[in-house]
């Protein structure tokens, strides 16, 4: 078997392992990267983030021009939409994004290897990799590696659904159908069920939420009301603290029976159903366990604060390290990781990364919630500002939502913040910024902000906060 050494061999080619890759080549340590997949981008580019972001906005332009566009005074006559137009729009998008992955990594003169790596030992105080690919086996020895393999889907157990990616389905078939749904319903109101229910339900699907919990999006109970009410504007049925109890494919469709406080059991069908129960460490046909590497007991690999894991030169990152899937969150930790091994201090910040959910209106938040303050015993102010009262919103017609700043109540720091409305996901990074320099309600309130735009009411908001709302 042919061996090959490197300074740092990286698995996995996701936003963690491929950004992890180029700032490893460009400190002079030289770099491996292993993907059992050609092309690199991971679950995020591939079959989760991009494509979905994709066609939520193909299925937001159709929305927008048979639905809103009339209220503008344009006339648009009969509209139609074109789904395998759409889907080979997704399909091009990915692979000019892949593409542009592919020549970064070249540019960088990084070793693009295909093919499931395997931790065999370490060896002389370098790891050794065991590479399978379509060549066969061959060994690569680095003195560190860096575990960035992602996350995959949770599954239910067999005995209630099979998942075959065309009738039942996780977040992947969901990307790919080729036609619509006549009724979807989805296990799960978190963001990816929320997400792809949007795209499906625009271009005319029935769409029913399940959720065990009494709330959805993961966010405080006052912003959750708000959500759930303009998704059932939009069509979104939902059945909040409810179980599935079981599924049965049948000619005419998949009966599903569920489980409520309210209702016992109930038993209804659709004609497809999306499982977005959430993600897991991919880590399975690794064999972990057997080189020494922890993992807890949800299968997420252990690591100190360092990222180090329990074997010696063997780190971890991202997903399958568990806190906020989030794809800038791996990047954060593979370049901080990287820096730190070249003997840079870089630290993460996590209080501050932001998360976003892509409906519409969007929904982002960042640092602490209600919920959280309360549990922690930490007294607060709150500031709210409702974007129907910001004169942006309203000359564009997308005035739904309001946002709403957490504020330490002793000096008033910014813990916190949820936004829904339009361009929320945009609007965040102002108090991210905010946050990571430590910033308070006061120091927003100073900041000029041009008029008419969106971000005034993040400013409102803080006057709220301090007592000073103007526009409310």
């Amino acid at each position: 078997m042919e061996e090959t050494s490197y300074d740092l061999a990286i698995v996995g080619a996701g936003p963690g392992g491929y950004v992890s890759a180029i700032r490893s080549a460009q400190l002079g340590f030289r770099t491996a990267l292993i993907n059992k997949y050609s092309k690199a981008g991971g679950t995020c580019l591939n079959v989760g983030c991009i494509p979905s972001k994709a066609l939520l906005h193909s299925s937001y332009l159709y929305e927008q021009t048979s639905k809103v566009l009339p209220n503008h005074g344009i006339k648009t006559g009969k509209t139609s939409f074109d789904l395998p137009a759409m889907q080979a729009r997704k399909t091009s998008v990915v692979s000019s994004l892949t593409d542009g992955i592919a020549f970064l990594l070249k540019k960088n003169k990084i070793t693009y290897i295909e093919g499931d790596a395997r931790l065999r030992a370490s060896s002389g105080g370098d790891a050794v990799l065991d590479i399978s690919s379509s060549e066969g086996i061959h060994q690569l020895r680095a003195e560190r590696v860096i575990l960035a393999v992602g996350s995959e889907p949770t599954l239910l157990p067999s005995n209630i659904a099979e998942v075959d990616e065309k009738r039942i389905l996780t977040s992947t078939g969901a990307l790919s159908l080729s036609s619509v749904p006549s009724h979807l319903a989805i296990v799960g109101a978190g963001v990816i069920g929320l997400e792809l229910g949007s795209v499906w339900s625009r271009l005319g699907s029935a769409v029913t939420v399940i959720d065990m919990l009494d709330h959805i999006g993961g966010l405080d109970a006052d912003f959750s009301r708000e959500f759930q009410k303009i998704l059932q504007d939009q069509g979104f049925s939902f059945k909040l603290q409810t179980s599935l109890v079981s599924l049965e494919p049948k000619k005419s469709g998949i009966s599903i029976t569920t489980s409520s406080p309210s209702a016992s059991e109930e038993t209804w069908t659709a004609s497809h159903i999306l499982l977005a129960i959430g993600r897991k460490a991919a880590t399975s046909g690794m064999d972990l366990a057997s080189s020494g590497v922890d993992c807890d007991s949800r299968g997420f690999i252990v690591v100190d604060e360092d990222f180090q894991t329990s074997v010696a030169g063997v780190y971890a990152i991202g997903d399958c390290i568990g806190g906020a899937m989030l794809a800038h969150k791996a990047e954060e930790e593979g370049v901080a990781l990287v820096e730190s091994l070249a003997g840079n201090l870089v630290h993460v910040d996590y209080s501050s990364i932001a998360g976003v959910i892509y409906t519409h209106p969007e929904v982002a938040v960042v640092g602490l919630s209600e919920r959280d303050a309360q549990s922690r015993g930490i007294e607060y102010k709150l500031g709210k500002f409702p974007f129907r009262a910001n004169a942006r919103s309203r000359t564009t017609g997308s005035d739904a939502g309001l946002v709403k700043l957490l504020v330490d109540a002793s000096d008033g720091r910014l813990l916190g913040a949820q936004i829904l409305g339009d361009e929320a996901g945009t609007l965040i990074q102002e108090l991210v910024a905010i946050m990571a320099y430590r910033g308070t309600a006061e120091d927003i309130a100073h900041i000029c902000h041009p008029h008419p735009t969106l971000n005034e009411s993040l400013r409102e908001a803080a006057l709220a906060a301090m007592g000073r709302a103007i526009h409310i």
